[in-house]
């Protein structure tokens, strides 16, 4: 008993120090338990990644790199498009890209070219990547153009019969780092559209491995028109592809089959690629359209998309070719503003009344020679010298223009302009 009672009488500064302790013990039991939810926060969340997405492309170089033509692999049974497999010289890491974007070759093409005007001896086109991101190596997959049909006394496509007629395995090509503002929406959950008007089959082609590899079971509808099967590109692949997985739906579409080419076979459907058909075809719901094909595939598909009442931000698209697409609302902001473009070095003063795209589309529709490539802002080659005046762009491109310039591919004036061109 008597022990007890020595116990139970403490002096004051010794009941301060047991109730000191016992108020440290329970806060390093709370960071404990904190500590350990954490940690499990942190395992569970490295244990469930969120849905697959293109790769972040910061790693890209800048300038112009070296690659080496490891492969050539002709895509169609007429010869016409030929894809070439690319792979660095200094053997550094590829960064990856988004499905949907292009590379900017830097080609020498010799002098001698005659037609409407002598070009350099380098040439800066853009082809877009036709594989999924990921490899070692880039490949992209080019169609020889032929002259153009309301000029057959001019020469056939420069670049592409330069790549097709005298670029070999072990040659060497000057390339930018992969870039440009098409690629595919990596959410899941929207339903794609993929529609290819010729060779924009390539990064419709991209887009479609990446889904197949990253999201088999995300729908996709691919419409992809051409004349007949001699043009048919990927054509194995694409039925190895279909084949394999049930979210993946078929629409080929020739405008001219041959008699060697059977319906249900080798096409789905005759005609073109149009409003109608994919009314026709498409399951009832919201879906995001991607379109890339001749200017004009575009020109009507584009329009016709947003009337049927699809969202702009569901309507992805790129043109090849002189022509460019703009959305209706985009043009409609535009189409009654003009103003004086003067070209100094060309001795022209045009006025610009919104009816083209972009001041590039403008040039090229008055005879005005000007050196373009990706038509998209990304590859820096229409970068002209502003010499007075301002111009917009309705998105920040690629490409920085230097000072006191602008790139005419994606550029419209917003007052009275001088350019050096």
């Amino acid at each position: 008993m008597g022990g007890s009672t020595a116990r139970a009488c403490m002096t004051a500064p010794e009941l301060l120090g047991l109730i000191s302790a016992a108020l440290l013990l329970q806060l390093a039991v709370g960071l404990g338990v904190v500590w350990v939810r954490r940690d499990r926060a942190v395992s569970t969340m490295a244990a469930s990644p969120p849905a697959a997405a293109p790769q972040d492309t910061s790693a890209a170089w800048a300038g112009w790199r070296q690659f080496e033509v490891v492969r050539r692999e002709p895509e169609d049974t007429a010869g016409t498009q030929c894809s070439f497999y690319l792979r660095p010289v200094d053997g550094q890491p590829l960064p990856p890209f988004r499905p949907g974007q292009f590379l900017t070759f830097g080609l020498d093409v010799g002098t001698g070219w005659q037609g409407p005007g002598t070009p350099p001896g380098r040439v800066t086109r853009c082809y877009s990547l036709s594989d999924e991101p990921g490899a070692d190596h880039y490949r992209i997959t080019v169609k020889r153009v032929a002259a153009p049909a309301d000029h057959p006394e001019w020469p056939p496509g420069l670049a592409s019969h330069h790549l097709h007629d005298r670029v070999r395995v072990g040659d060497i090509v000057h390339v930018k780092a992969p870039s440009g503002h098409f690629f595919l929406d990596p959410d899941p959950t929207l339903p794609v559209v993929l529609v290819a008007g010729g060779i924009g089959i390539t990064p419709m082609f991209s887009m479609l491995r990446w889904c197949a590899t990253h999201q088999p079971g995300r729908p996709v509808h691919l419409f992809y028109g051409v004349r007949n099967g001699s043009e048919h590109a990927f054509k194995r692949q694409l039925d190895q592809l279909a084949a394999s997985h049930p979210a993946l739906h078929l629409h080929v579409v020739y405008s001219r089959p041959a008699a060697t080419d059977a319906p249900g076979v080798d096409y789905q459907h005759a005609g073109h690629v149009d409003i109608d058909l994919l009314r026709r075809t498409l399951p009832h719901g919201a879906h995001h359209f991607y379109l890339c094909g001749p200017a004009a595939m575009m020109q009507t598909l584009v329009p016709a998309l947003a009337a049927w009442g699809v969202p702009p931000e569901a309507i992805h698209f790129e043109a090849f070719g002189p022509a460019t697409v703009r959305p209706p609302a985009a043009q409609a902001a535009t189409e009654m503003a003009t103003h004086e473009v003067r070209f100094r070095r060309s001795g022209r003063t045009v006025t610009w009344d919104g009816r083209d795209s972009y001041l590039l589309d403008f040039a090229e529709r008055h005879g005005i020679d000007v050196d373009s490539g990706c038509r998209s802002g990304g590859c820096g080659a229409c970068e002209t010298r502003l010499l007075d005046g301002s111009v917009h762009y309705e998105h920040a491109p690629d490409h920085d223009p230097a000072p006191g310039h602008c790139l005419l591919c994606v550029a419209r004036p917003t007052s009275a302009i001088t350019l050096e061109a």
